[in-house]
């Protein structure tokens, strides 16, 4: 289904880059005129084209600060007019579309709840029909690549041809340094599935912190991601919301300066020593794939000994038992445990898979 979308070239959209990264930064939260300002014109200086800022915020708690609203549109056209900056915004229902439209806003973005709702992102598609701006969608807040290309779908659809994703990380239980996990793989495989689409990442919504913006935001440039969408704050610490992970210009500037952008294919360099390396590694899959068709036969050699004698697929004792001996075994060969709890669970869950099947034959 994903490849009929036909997306135009984000350097055919208008928006000023012609080269990576596509850098759009500018506060968390619209406060003040005074503060929306001051941080324009200093992003402006340094050669940022596109400003962002939330008007409307969705927030968790009811309480919180939720955003200006209506009154910020008007200081975001100001920015326009003042700096040439190209202004975006957060919409989240047609309301918010048409407001955001009226006021001449260049780029909108649909946020990580949004893009959760199918029947919001239908609502908003339709609001949109007709009027071909470009439209970024973040990830949905659950790693699900399919609700993804989903509300992509769906804007395309309504004629939006100037669409891109917005990688901002996962909702997770799991204790983490990240506010939201990166899960990388997922906008790998989005990218895989859609070629053509423009990848942003936000390091600010990933990190939570402000010391993790230079680690995410080189990590995107390494995967060859198209951009930067980095909060930045005249004040970061006094921010009506999420100040930790907002920096000043000048810290961004430094940021951005510190990036080491590479090539997929530099000119003039020989492929054969990656292709040999690349030979080798699809070896050793081979081998893992023969490794693992053993592994499963035993599992089901098991299941079968489990029905014999009724007994319960899960054993909780054995299983945190192999899970804590191979994140062990994992550091010794420098493996995180992230990556072998990862690996291990989807081992596990296909033994418990085929063992259900010979229990329930």
């Amino acid at each position: 289904m994903e490849q009929k979308i036909n997306i135009k070239n984000i350097h055919h959209w208008g928006i000023g880059y012609n080269k990576k990264p596509i850098i759009i930064s500018g506060p968390c939260s619209a406060e003040t005129e005074e503060q929306v300002m001051e941080t324009a014109h200093d992003l402006s200086k340094m050669g940022v084209k596109i400003y962002r800022a939330g008007i409307w915020k969705p927030r968790t708690r009811p309480n919180s600060f939720e955003g200006v609203g209506s009154t910020g549109l008007k200081w975001l056209k100001t920015v326009r007019q003042e700096t040439g900056m190209l202004t975006s915004t957060e919409v989240a229902n047609v309301k918010h579309v048409y407001e955001a439209l009226k006021a001449g806003i260049d780029i909108i973005w649909i946020g990580a709840r949004s893009s959760a709702n199918p029947f919001a992102i239908q609502e908003i598609a339709e609001a949109l029909k007709g009027v071909d701006i470009p439209v970024f969608v973040k990830n949905p807040i659950n790693p699900d690549v399919e609700l993804w290309i989903g509300a992509l779908e769906r804007l395309h659809q309504a004629g939006i041809t100037k669409l891109g994703a917005i990688h901002r990380g996962f909702s997770s239980f799991d204790h983490s340094i990240y506010r939201n996990i990166p899960q990388w793989q997922i906008p790998i495989d989005l990218k895989r599935r859609i070629p053509s689409i423009p990848i942003i990442c936000d390091p600010s919504h990933i990190g939570g912190n402000r010391d993790l913006l230079q680690s995410i935001s080189q990590k995107a440039m390494d995967l060859d991601f198209d951009g930067l969408m980095i909060e930045s704050h005249r004040n970061p610490d006094e921010a009506w919301s999420d100040a930790k992970q907002q920096i000043t210009p000048h810290s961004l500037s430094i940021l951005l300066n510190k990036l080491v952008m590479r090539q997929p294919k530099p000119n003039g360099v020989s492929l054969d020593t990656l292709e040999d390396l690349r030979h080798k590694i699809d070896k050793y899959d081979l081998e893992l794939m023969e490794l693992m068709k053993k592994r499963m036969e035993k599992a089901q050699a098991i299941g079968r000994y489990k029905k014999e004698n009724n007994m319960t697929i899960l054993q909780t004792g054995r299983w945190e038992e192999i899970l804590d001996k191979s994140i062990k075994n994992g550091a010794k060969h420098e493996l995180s445990a992230q990556f072998i709890t990862t690996v291990f669970k989807a081992i596990h869950q296909e033994s418990i898979n085929k063992q259900n099947v010979i229990l329930n034959e």
